[in-house]
């Protein structure tokens, strides 16, 4: 796999839980539609609650026996347990991205090269990062914020 050319769109800093309504209202404008995002960052970032309030729906599970479900308008993939890209060859996924605006993927990364020749050409790539802030930047003694930045996956 080569390395992954990416461009940065936007920055939101010091995302409390209160502010992911708008972050995800706001990110709907700013994105192409359809849009394929990958959420990364380490492991209890908010990469799901994030998904959860994106998809307007408690409908999101992750870690789930199915790797991809449908909420309305989203799909969403949690890739955690993949290791092979091939295994994203029997997954179908262009028959969960039907009449779909999103489809947000956890753990997704290391398969974009898989991805891209899996989805529609249609399909715009970001990645959302997610950054635990440090103790400094909480809002308050018990609530860490996060950074999530914005960047455009650009052709391969």
């Amino acid at each position: 796999m080569g390395h992954l050319r990416k461009k940065e769109r936007r920055i939101w800093k010091k995302v409390s839980e209160s502010d992911l309504d708008y972050i995800a209202s706001e990110l709907k404008t700013v994105l192409d539609k359809p849009s394929v995002i990958i959420l990364s960052g380490e492991v209890g970032a908010g990469k799901t609650t994030f998904t959860k309030r994106f998809a307007l729906d408690g409908g999101v599970h992750s870690p789930s026996y199915s790797l991809i479900n449908e909420v309305g308008e989203v799909a969403h993939a949690d890739f955690y347990r993949i290791e092979d890209p091939n295994e994203l060859i029997h997954l179908e996924m262009s028959l969960y991205l039907e009449n779909k605006e999103y489809f947000m993927i956890e753990w997704g990364l290391p398969f974009v090269h898989q991805l891209r020749k899996e989805i529609d050409e249609r399909f715009g790539f970001f990645e959302l990062h997610l950054n635990v802030n440090s103790e400094s930047d909480k809002v308050s003694s018990e609530i860490p914020t996060r950074n999530f930045t914005l960047y455009e996956i650009l052709e391969l």
